[in-house]
């Protein structure tokens, strides 16, 4: 095993998860990387997300009925930090970022996590399926107004966005474009939508959360007459627009930048895309082609992504959102295997970090990059990874500290320094950050296994290490 095939491991688990412990990386060098890409595009050949999922349930009675937006973000979290299908749960994530849906205007947390469920479900499949199980998404319909989109009134919301944001990109469609897709998308609501908006407006979630909502096609309040979309002419419904959309060039480039952006390197801000080119053209083009080569299947442009040269050499080319970030440590550090209620803390963590889960901003989703990095969010990244390496009892530290062990009774501070890198990434990081580290290190002389009291403090130190 050599450090550059330990290093893409790494790199990847990093993107199509939320990173490994050593001891994952090993198992995962063992079976191959190509080998492991296609064990992680294939999810349902892994064991279930969370195998405890009815203990969790059962212990949180708050996220049993799951009514509070925090219990929701609880729940999800929980599943990213302890999952079997890691790519399952990043791909939600990604999509919830590009759909992005908010409890701000829905006050039903529930109803966005079902449309979390979708994304697992039809999120590795085609693109053209997930678009149309999005546009029948009670939380998609209520968020974009679609629920007030009739034949004799139409509401352009959601039509506008599945153009703007959700596939094509401004610049690739006309205002008439937009009230056309609108009018065919009339008629696709949420079920009984008075009632529904009523007892939303007026009920507490307590004692037994909000209904469900369902979705409904009314067929009578349907505009089944002529439109003109893109061009093409016919008495088109919503899925005759995904269609369209589906095989239009800037879809697919759109869909192949979100994916490079995300995966890959950040891009600058979608609002943006109109007028500054890729980072990377040559790879969109290769991303894009897959697109269609694949018939819109996002399984297969991610196995072209994963094992292209531009992935490969894109190791720390990205800013983790916060939830990457805490969820990833989380991970590392151990210590999350099983529901508490002090969980919660990890929801609220992400919010002070920027991003507040199930609840983005805006309809355009959070800004990604560089902009998470701001003075107060800087801080508390900085300071939520210091506190997860503090205890080292935790599994995830305490497996560092008994490799670094193995290594004999007497570890210089030099090595020590080198393993703690190795054992985060492996990191590298600059010549004056390595002796600003070594020099930590050696100020407390040789890290000693000899005794139980020197193994005590010997421990602590390579905590400090790990925490610098």
């Amino acid at each position: 095993m050599s450090r550059n095939e330990l290093a893409l491991m790494a790199h990847f688990m990093r993107r199509a998860g939320f990173g490994d412990t050593r001891d994952e990386l090993e198992r995962h060098l063992a079976k191959g990387y190509e080998a492991t890409v296609e064990e992680l595009l294939h999810p349902e050949n892994a064991p279930p997300s969370i195998e405890d999922e009815d203990l969790v349930r059962r212990y949180h009675v708050d996220i049993n009925s799951l009514m509070l937006i925090e219990s929701c973000q609880t729940y999800w979290l929980y599943r990213m930090i302890n999952t079997a299908r890691p790519l399952e749960e990043k791909l939600a994530l990604f999509w919830h970022g590009v759909f992005a849906t908010g409890y701000t205007k829905l006050n039903h947390p529930k109803a966005i996590l079902h449309q979390v469920e979708m994304f697992r479900r039809y999120g590795l499949g085609s693109f053209h399926t997930l678009l149309v199980q999005l546009s029948r998404d009670p939380a998609m319909i209520f968020w974009l107004d679609n629920k007030d989109n009739h034949k004799d009134g139409v509401n352009e919301n959601y039509g506008r966005e599945l153009l703007e944001l959700f596939s094509m990109g401004v610049g690739n469609y006309t205002e008439d474009d937009v009230r056309q897709a609108s009018r065919a998308f009339t008629g696709w609501t949420i079920r009984n939508v008075p009632y529904m908006a009523s007892r939303n407006a007026r009920d507490s979630v307590w004692p037994y959360g909000r209904l469900d909502w369902q979705f409904q096609y009314r067929e009578d309040d349907h505009d089944d007459t002529e439109k003109t979309f893109l061009g093409q002419t016919g008495p088109f419904n919503g899925e005759d627009i995904i269609d369209i959309i589906c095989r239009q060039p800037a879809t697919g480039r759109f869909i192949a930048r979100h994916l490079y952006n995300f995966f890959v390197a950040d891009e600058p801000q979608v609002p943006a895309w109109q007028t500054v080119p890729p980072r990377d053209p040559e790879a969109i083009d290769i991303l894009t082609d897959a697109y269609f080569k694949h018939d819109y299947d996002i399984r297969s442009v991610l196995r072209v992504l994963f094992n292209s040269d531009f992935f490969k050499n894109a190791a720390f080319a990205r800013v983790k959102s916060p939830t990457e970030l805490v969820v990833g440590t989380a991970r590392l550090a151990g210590g999350y295997q099983f529901p508490d209620l002090d969980d919660i803390q990890l929801a609220l963590r992400t919010g002070f970090m920027g991003q507040q889960l199930l609840d983005p901003p805006s309809v355009e989703g959070w800004h990604t990059g560089t902009e998470w990095i701001f003075t107060g969010g800087l801080v508390d990244r900085i300071n939520f990874a210091v506190e997860q390496f503090r205890d080292v009892s935790k599994p995830g530290v305490r497996s560092m500290v008994d490799r670094i062990r193995a290594d004999g009774d007497v570890v210089s501070p030099e090595r020590m320094v080198d393993y703690c890198l190795d054992l985060l990434g492996p990191l590298t990081v600059s010549e004056t950050t390595r002796l600003e580290l070594l020099a930590h290190a050696a100020s407390g002389g040789e890290i000693r296994f000899d005794t139980e009291e020197n193994s005590h403090s010997s421990a602590q130190r390579i905590k400090e290490i790990l925490q610098l």
